[in-house]
């Protein structure tokens, strides 16, 4: 496998050098006069194919997708002295987001965004050209095609899920191509999405079921990742950002052509719906399912309620190649371990400044975890919500999740495993860290500045109190030195697949058994109940799921919780419509500079987020308006 990462990486450095940084206006291509060469023979054709892959690579970066940065999950100090990335995915929140410069614009392949129009152009050439290697063998030409044809719709659908209606570069121009023929227009986004399904539908049959050979070709396309990318991309066409939005109906280009539909389309659920069951089918033959078994390596004694967080957490950090919930993974592992795990050691202070630990949650995200029960804390009669911020001491029966006899928050207790999987927070037992026995297990101290992970400095705080556990290995050592055991962070995963069913079924035919069936899977697998067993037992409002709108609410929810961290919540949040409403309260953390729990847990605003209808689509750059007068900035700009 990581001979085929060390090929394209080369690929990356090799396209660096003899494709320049072009505008989308510029799809004419540069190195004509390396075609020949290019595709002289199957192995020069592989390196061009792999370039087709390379900005696919260069989207691995998480503080780059806009899915992971601009959801509040996770929020990140715009005031440090430090700056150890470029911070504008987590700024956009604060409405810092121009169209004199956008931010993560892949439009423009600028402010940490790449360029994908230029993406689009390498797999157009390569299609143009796949004829000319006289060695390559039929087979091995179909999946070609197949997997350029795939990446070619996924650039397109990420543009899609950014800017609306987008300017479709089926082919490239030729090189004598007029400066009218240079300036196109954008596509409807049904017209949009209806492009980006027919590629699919092309690459699908031709793709391999599963990788054979995983030491040289691991992460390349297969059919049923191709199969659960179609599902989403038609999931997001049905959704109400894309399907009759009333805010974008009089949105028109300059000919005054609609791009948006005026009204919503139920079918497209329908359809969205079919395209889900024929992916879990098509993942299921190939052996996938729920990822179920306790981490092994290295593991001492720990006890069953211990095994059941371990299993949640290696779901995301076990290796891809032996992970049978995978469906699709970065290429390249997730290189922010050190801003995910607190300091919990007296050595590992002594490297605060060049692992700050800085990656903090929210007690919004942490408050939407269901009680044990299964339901919303706000919902649940047996929880004592409004004083789940006064302190109670950890005890015996909690001593799997909680230090016993320490201080922490009432409404740390009695939550669901999910839970304790994902959110490191004060006086948390965090297994790992080179302690793999449970007696022996770490706690989180981050009350005031003289507790381990508490403030050290402006660069190495946390200003929320709490870390997104799920994304650390617990085979991860922060101590004298920091050692990362890598892993690839999930694009798609089964679970996902089920919970995306679900809300296309609901959606199409309203709470039907099969809806329940698909949520229920994933609740099982996390130690709940099912969701009509638990809302009738627990909840203040028992018939919640017997609704399609009280359903939709339940799945929307129930997939923030299983996807948290993950970089879906910032896509599903827009494709919703909801990502206003839920930056439209102050985001809040606890008083990290005090060293008393009273004093501790009390909450306090970080960040006011801006956010409004504009922000639901990116701006266009302004300069690229002025250049193609047939385009015009997306709404509200």
């Amino acid at each position: 496998m990581k001979s085929s990462y060390y090929k394209l990486i080369c690929v990356i450095v090799l396209c660096s050098m003899s494709l320049s940084c072009k505008k989308y206006l510029d799809v004419t291509p540069d190195n004509v006069g390396t075609l020949e060469y290019a595709f002289r023979n199957r192995n020069e054709a592989e390196n061009y194919l792999f370039s087709c892959y390379a900005t696919m690579t260069q989207m691995n970066n998480v503080v780059n997708d806009p899915g992971f940065a601009t959801s509040s999950e996770i929020v990140y100090p715009n005031t440090l002295n430090d700056h150890y990335f470029n911070e504008v995915g987590f700024n956009i929140i604060r409405g810092l987001q121009t169209t004199a410069n956008p931010s993560i614009n892949y439009w423009d392949g600028t402010n940490g965004g790449s360029n994908l129009f230029q993406a689009i152009r390498r797999c157009n050439i390569m299609l143009e050209n796949i004829d000319k290697p006289i060695d390559l063998s039929a087979s091995e030409k179909k999946r070609w095609i197949a997997e350029v044809k795939f990446l070619k719709a996924y650039y397109h659908y990420y543009m899609i899920r950014l800017y609306g209606p987008i300017i479709l570069i089926k082919t490239n121009n030729p090189v004598n191509a007029s400066t009218a023929d240079v300036k196109r227009s954008r596509s409807s986004v049904d017209e949009s999405f209806a492009y980006v399904v027919s590629l699919l539908d092309d690459a699908i049959p031709d793709l391999p079921p599963v990788i054979e050979s995983q030491a040289t070709e691991f992460g390349r396309i297969t059919k049923f990742i191709a199969m659960s990318v179609k599902a989403e991309v038609l999931t997001t066409a049905a959704s109400p950002l894309f399907n009759g939005n009333p805010d974008y109906a009089n949105f028109k280009d300059n000919t005054g052509k609609l791009l948006f539909s005026s009204s919503a389309d139920a079918n497209k659920w329908k359809l969205a719906a079919d395209a889900c069951k024929a992916a879990i089918t098509e993942c299921e033959a190939q052996g996938l399912h729920l990822y179920n078994t306790p981490p092994t390596v290295s593991v001492g004694n720990v006890s069953d309620k211990l095994k059941k967080v371990l299993t949640l957490q290696a779901m995301i950090t076990d290796k891809w190649e032996q992970n049978p919930e995978l469906i699709w993974a970065l290429n390249y592992g997730f290189g922010y371990q050190g801003f995910t795990i607190p300091r919990m050691t007296d050595k590992s202070e002594s490297l605060a400044s060049t692992y700050p630990s800085t990656f903090a949650v929210p007690i919004s995200t942490s408050e939407l975890y269901y009680t044990s029960n299964g339901v919303p804390i706000n919902e649940d009669k047996t929880f004592d919500y409004a004083n789940r911020y006064t302190p109670q001491t950890g005890d015996d029966a909690n001593g799997s999740y909680i230090k016993s006899g320490y201080q922490t928050a009432k409404g740390h207790f009695n939550r669901e495993l999910r839970f304790y999987a994902s959110i490191g927070f004060d006086g948390g037992i965090w297994f790992g860290n080179g302690k793999l026995d449970e007696s022996s297990a770490y706690y989180v101290q981050a009350r005031g500045p003289y507790a381990l992970a508490g403030p050290k400095s402006l660069s190495a705080t946390n200003i929320t109190g709490m870390w997104p556990k799920k994304l650390a290995n617990y085979l991860s050592v922060y101590d004298e030195v920091f050692t990362a055991v890598d892993f690839h962070m999930p694009r798609m995963r089964l679970a996902g697949l089920y919970l995306l069913y679900a809300e296309a079924l609901n959606e199409s035919q309203g709470p039907v058994a099969e809806v329940f069936t698909y949520i229920d899977k994933v609740r099982a697998r996390a130690g709940l109940g099912g969701v009509q067993a638990s809302w009738g037992s627990y909840s203040k409002t028992p018939d919640k799921p017997n609704t399609k709108d009280g359903l939709r609410e339940i799945i929307h929810r129930e997939r923030r919780i299983e996807l948290c961290f993950e970089g879906q919540a910032g896509w599903d949040l827009r494709r919703w419509k909801e990502l206003q409403d839920v930056l439209s309260r102050p985001i809040q953390g606890w008083n990290v500079n005090e060293g008393d729990a009273a004093n501790y847990y009390r909450p306090q605003t970080v960040i006011i987020p801006v956010f409004g209808i504009k922000d639901y689509l990116w701006p266009i750059q302004t300069s690229d308006i002025v250049v193609d007068n047939n385009l015009n900035q997306n709404p509200y700009w």
